[in-house]
């Protein structure tokens, strides 16, 4: 039997992955047992065809009382949640590790945001001998990984990339010009304060375009930001948290997708929007050019940047984005069999 430990996803592009790995199990004909982080109950504890999982709370506590218990129990080891068992198995274990945060700490993080992410550092140093093989979603995640954790070594490290494709639409959506989408989850990397404040400096400039945002109503500063913007009269829309199945008609009726991340490990949103012919408009950061050639970037870091991209792609005529990443969830999938 395998385990399948995703334990610590519960949001973001690591769960929309997630989600999509765990589909793809369930057509194959391997034998896996579920360890789920409990915050993701509601998703998967009615699921029938997922006879064996468990929830518990993702504390290295619970999790390690789970492996002390049922560490017969499997053959196989896949931990999707970025650090290995917190005990050592005689067993293949293998480990997805999709957190750039882990490699690098951006500045602009609050003191508070700083502290938490070292201690997640020091609890994957310190476990990070209990894995046999990483998976990682990218050459740039592979050689910041190994340079931190592994002295550069990259014999034991594989880059396995996947995504769940974007569906497509039956139905003629209309694509606004001169639109900007920017699909993210709130965490403190991923730059919306500062592409708010770009869009409105450019709209003073130009008087046209329109900034849609997914931002959920827990994001209070956010929120707070794009109510004060949209008083003014500002074309910012929060669209709130967006279930996946409405994401393609989002895609397709929007020009650009505007994509500051300071960090990604994959940038999901990249590869997404192009499928929904989107012209990709990224921060000139690394990973971006391992997901696309964009069509243009700018410095995340500066709103002036920002601000000019935001305005070049509205008066001149940008070249279409393209991917070059590949979907490699079959070969991750034979990996396990094996």
């Amino acid at each position: 039997m395998i385990l399948l430990d995703s334990v610590y996803i519960n949001d973001g592009g690591g769960l929309v992955l997630l989600k999509h790995l765990i589909e793809k199990l369930k057509d194959s004909e391997l034998d896996v047992f579920y360890l789920f982080d409990d915050r993701v109950k509601s998703s998967y504890e009615y699921d029938v065809s997922l006879s064996d999982k468990i929830f518990i709370k993702n504390t290295i506590k619970e999790r390690k009382n789970f492996y002390l218990k049922n560490k017969e129990r499997f053959k196989t080891v896949l931990c999707f949640g970025n650090v290995p068992p917190p005990i050592k198995l005689n067993i293949p274990v293998y480990v997805y590790f999709h957190q750039p945060l882990f490699l690098k700490i951006p500045t602009e993080f609050s003191i508070k945001n700083k502290i938490v992410y070292k201690i997640k550092q020091l609890v994957l140093n310190h476990y990070k001998n209990h894995a046999t093989t990483w998976l990682v979603q990218s050459k740039f995640i592979q050689e910041g990984f190994t340079a931190k954790y592994l002295g550069g070594n990259t014999t034991n490290v594989k880059v396995l990339p996947f995504y769940p494709p974007l569906a497509s639409i039956e139905d003629n959506v209309f694509r606004h010009k001169s639109s900007f989408i920017y699909v993210s989850n709130t965490s403190p990397h991923k730059n919306h304060i500062k592409l708010i404040e770009a869009f409105c400096k450019a709209f003073d400039k130009l008087k046209v375009g329109s900034l849609s945002i997914t931002v959920p109503p827990h994001a209070v500063e956010i929120c707070a930001l794009v109510n004060e913007k949209r008083s003014k009269g500002y074309p910012i829309k929060n669209l709130g948290f967006m279930a996946r199945e409405k994401l393609p008609e989002i895609y397709f009726s929007h020009e650009f997708l505007i994509f500051p991340s300071l960090a990604e490990s994959f940038g999901l949103g990249l590869a997404e929007a192009i499928d929904g012919g989107c012209k990709v408009i990224a921060a000139d950061l690394p990973y971006t050019y391992q997901i696309c050639n964009p069509s243009l970037t700018f410095n995340p870091y500066s709103i002036d940047s920002i601000e000019s991209a935001i305005i070049k792609s509205v008066t001149q005529e940008l070249p279409e984005s393209n991917k070059i990443i590949t979907n490699d969830i079959n070969q991750l999938i034979l990996l396990l069999s094996e």
